[in-house]
């Protein structure tokens, strides 16, 4: 394939070769949970999958990454395989790939390049955009010097994917970092929109509860099957992107907002982490995280710490000895496809470690459902203790915020002489909701 080809579109469809390379230090993973994770990532794009390895590496080469017996072996597996594209499922510098392209005579993206790929067509909002254009900027500082590199276009999505609208990416750095304050100053904006959106809700008596959890762990299904929302919830890694609320109604709690993220990955790319920070953000501001696990995952256990490192970053994960910030309560999802002995073992660990903090459920056939939003409200309230307030009866905002925040107990009419008629209302509540009924 020669230059001019290399600049040529590949579309969706467009048949894909996926390498894993496992490193020394990682051989401890499981190599086949990796590479089935990457397939995903191509599957997600709308690529065909012709072929997938996993290659071994023990010390990686400064040019290719890969050996010059193990360039050979992909370049013949392409040919067999009739591949366009070549995606190594790990991180290579910008001389890597260049120098992959010019050996095997194919388009080669790294994982970094396929997730944004991936965020870039998803993202619906005009935030959602401008980060996916930030973080791709990012990324394609380093790598001018592929000439078939695109920059813009008019639809979301960057990179090797074909569309209307694209213009060749200029040969000037100054441009890109020209584009990329202009998208940070937009961004600092949005944050502080958002920031006051935040401090509204802190005021507004509603509390938040955020779902977190890896892509494709069932988010946006619980999503949907607490709130009876539509969003889309497909089996495919990263379906949504943009950060979505809806209003739930728990026990205890006359009403909460349930808020879905976008969901988390392994070796998320830098880019995206610090380009996607303000949507994270919103998990701070919650009242109670929950957790959401793919359970019948046999990678749990590392999509666990994925997820908790990403929350230790946001400061929500307590350290050892303290306790946390705000509670996370694990939501063990997808029972319902787990076989009868392994359900029967793991409701057996639960139960001898009596952690209430664990609660298995399935969000698509609706188990352990009414379950889980008893323990939020439980949660919600646990803390409570009883209060008197009087408030003059036309203070609407703040007897609003008692019945909806706290469990109102007795309410009886005070004679407010000259200052009109008042409320007495003793009412139960959590020391973080005393916080903000006496800041009102």
């Amino acid at each position: 394939m020669n230059e001019e080809e290399l600049k040529g579109e590949v579309t969706r469809g467009a048949r894909a070769l996926v390498v894993y390379p496992q490193m020394r230090a990682n051989r401890d993973q499981d190599a086949d949970a990796r590479l089935e994770e990457g397939k995903g990532l191509a599957l997600a794009i709308g690529l065909e999958i012709a072929d997938a390895f996993t290659i071994p590496i023990r010390e990686p080469r400064a040019a290719t990454l890969f050996g010059e017996g193990q360039i050979q072996n992909i370049g013949t597996a392409c040919e067999q395989s009739e591949a366009e594209l070549v995606i190594v499922d790990g991180s290579l510098t910008a001389i890597q790939q260049r120098n992959l392209e010019e050996k095997l005579k194919r388009k080669v993206i790294d994982r970094t390049g396929l997730i944004l790929e991936i965020f870039g067509e998803r993202a619906a909002t005009a935030e959602g955009r401008l980060q996916v254009e930030l973080a791709h900027l990012d990324y394609q500082a380093g790598r001018l010097v592929r000439s078939w590199t695109h920059l813009e276009r008019q639809r979301g999505g960057f990179g090797f994917l074909g569309g209307p609208g694209e213009t060749q990416i200029e040969a000037d750095r100054r441009l890109i970092r020209d584009r990329m304050a202009r998208i940070r100053r937009e961004l600092e904006q949005v944050r502080r929109t958002r920031g006051l959106h935040r401090d509204r809700r802190e005021k507004a008596p509603w509390p938040v509860v955020a779902l977190v959890g890896y892509t494709n762990a069932g988010k946006s299904t619980l999503f949907n099957r607490l709130t009876g929302a539509g969003v889309i919830a497909e089996d495919l890694l990263f379906a949504t992107l943009d950060p979505t609320m809806r209003a739930i109604r728990l026990p205890a709690v006359e009403k909460a907002i349930l808020s879905d993220t976008v969901g988390f990955i392994s070796d998320l790319p830098t880019q995206l982490i610090a380009a996607f920070r303000a949507t994270l953000e919103e998990v701070t501001a919650a009242d109670v995280i929950l957790h959401v696990r793919d359970i019948a995952n046999a990678e749990t256990e590392a999509q666990k710490r994925q997820v908790l490192d990403v929350l230790s970053d946001l400061g929500v994960v307590a350290e050892e000895g303290e306790d946390a910030p705000i509670p996370i309560l694990e939501v063990w999802n997808k029972w319902d496809l787990l076989s009868p002995d392994n359900a029967q073992e793991l409701r057996q660990f639960v139960d001898e470690r009596g952690d209430e903090d664990v609660i298995p459920i399935s969000a698509l056939t609706g188990d352990g459902c009414e379950e889980l939003l008893a323990i939020v409200g439980h949660r919600l309230t646990a803390d409570a203790k009883l209060y008197t307030f009087v408030v003059p009866a036309e203070d609407g905002e703040r007897l609003a915020f008692l019945h909806a925040r706290g469990e109102v107990v007795s309410e009886a009419v005070d004679d407010g002489g000259e200052e009109g008629p008042r409320l007495r209302v003793q009412v139960r509540l959590s020391e973080r909701e005393l916080g903000r009924f006496t800041a009102l």
